[in-house]
Protein backbone atom coordinates (compact mmCIF):
# COMPACT_ATOMS: atom_id res chain seq x y z
CA UNK A 1 0.00 0.00 0.00
CA UNK A 2 1.31 3.64 -1.04
CA UNK A 3 2.19 5.67 1.75
CA UNK A 4 0.84 9.49 2.62
CA UNK A 5 -1.92 9.11 0.21
CA UNK A 6 -5.00 7.94 2.30
CA UNK A 7 -7.11 10.70 4.55
CA UNK A 8 -6.55 10.42 8.37
CA UNK A 9 -8.59 7.70 9.95
CA UNK A 10 -9.99 8.91 13.43
CA UNK A 11 -12.55 8.87 15.93
CA UNK A 12 -15.71 11.59 15.16
CA UNK A 13 -18.78 12.25 16.59
CA UNK A 14 -22.10 12.52 15.09
CA UNK A 15 -24.35 14.55 16.76
CA UNK A 16 -28.22 15.02 15.25
CA UNK A 17 -29.22 18.22 17.61
CA UNK A 18 -33.09 17.71 16.03
CA UNK A 19 -33.38 14.52 18.49
CA UNK A 20 -30.27 15.21 20.59
CA UNK A 21 -28.62 12.29 19.79
CA UNK A 22 -25.11 11.62 19.10
CA UNK A 23 -22.58 8.44 18.56
CA UNK A 24 -18.54 8.08 18.20
CA UNK A 25 -17.99 6.42 15.59
CA UNK A 26 -14.74 6.67 13.01
CA UNK A 27 -14.26 8.27 9.88
CA UNK A 28 -11.95 9.87 7.53
CA UNK A 29 -13.75 13.22 8.07
CA UNK A 30 -11.86 12.88 11.44
CA UNK A 31 -8.87 15.37 9.86
CA UNK A 32 -11.21 17.34 7.75
CA UNK A 33 -11.58 20.65 9.79
CA UNK A 34 -13.85 21.93 6.76
CA UNK A 35 -16.11 18.69 7.72
CA UNK A 36 -15.82 19.63 11.81
CA UNK A 37 -15.66 23.43 11.32
CA UNK A 38 -13.03 23.22 13.97
CA UNK A 39 -15.71 22.39 16.88
CA UNK A 40 -15.56 19.39 19.30
CA UNK A 41 -17.06 17.77 22.11
CA UNK A 42 -16.45 16.16 25.02
CA UNK A 43 -17.89 12.80 25.02
CA UNK A 44 -18.79 10.16 27.68
CA UNK A 45 -15.41 8.23 28.29
CA UNK A 46 -13.85 12.05 29.10
CA UNK A 47 -11.77 12.23 25.73
CA UNK A 48 -12.18 15.25 23.36
CA UNK A 49 -13.05 14.15 19.56
CA UNK A 50 -14.38 16.48 16.63
CA UNK A 51 -18.07 16.74 16.11
CA UNK A 52 -20.12 17.02 12.85
CA UNK A 53 -23.88 17.97 13.01
CA UNK A 54 -26.58 16.39 10.66
CA UNK A 55 -29.44 17.13 9.75
CA UNK A 56 -31.15 13.54 9.38
CA UNK A 57 -29.75 10.53 11.32
CA UNK A 58 -31.81 6.90 12.59
CA UNK A 59 -32.82 8.94 15.77
CA UNK A 60 -34.73 11.35 13.77
CA UNK A 61 -35.78 9.88 10.26
CA UNK A 62 -38.92 8.94 9.86
CA UNK A 63 -38.39 5.29 8.25
CA UNK A 64 -36.42 4.63 11.83
CA UNK A 65 -38.96 6.23 13.89
CA UNK A 66 -41.94 4.76 12.96
CA UNK A 67 -43.74 7.46 12.05
CA UNK A 68 -43.34 7.57 7.74
CA UNK A 69 -46.56 7.83 6.10
CA UNK A 70 -48.27 5.18 3.21
CA UNK A 71 -48.94 7.40 0.51
CA UNK A 72 -52.02 5.49 -1.36
CA UNK A 73 -50.77 5.45 -4.48
CA UNK A 74 -53.92 3.70 -6.22
CA UNK A 75 -55.55 7.35 -5.40
CA UNK A 76 -53.16 9.43 -6.78
CA UNK A 77 -52.89 6.98 -10.06
CA UNK A 78 -56.76 7.73 -10.25
CA UNK A 79 -57.15 11.34 -9.46
CA UNK A 80 -54.32 11.93 -12.55
CA UNK A 81 -56.57 10.06 -14.32
CA UNK A 82 -59.88 11.93 -13.97
CA UNK A 83 -57.67 15.10 -14.18
CA UNK A 84 -56.22 13.74 -17.32
CA UNK A 85 -58.23 11.29 -18.52
CA UNK A 86 -57.13 7.79 -20.11
CA UNK A 87 -55.80 8.10 -23.26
Amino acid sequence: MRKDIHPPYGPVVFRDKAAGFAFLTRSTAAGSETATGGRTIEWEDGHTYPVIDVEVSSASHPFYTGTSRVMDTAGRVERFERRFGKR
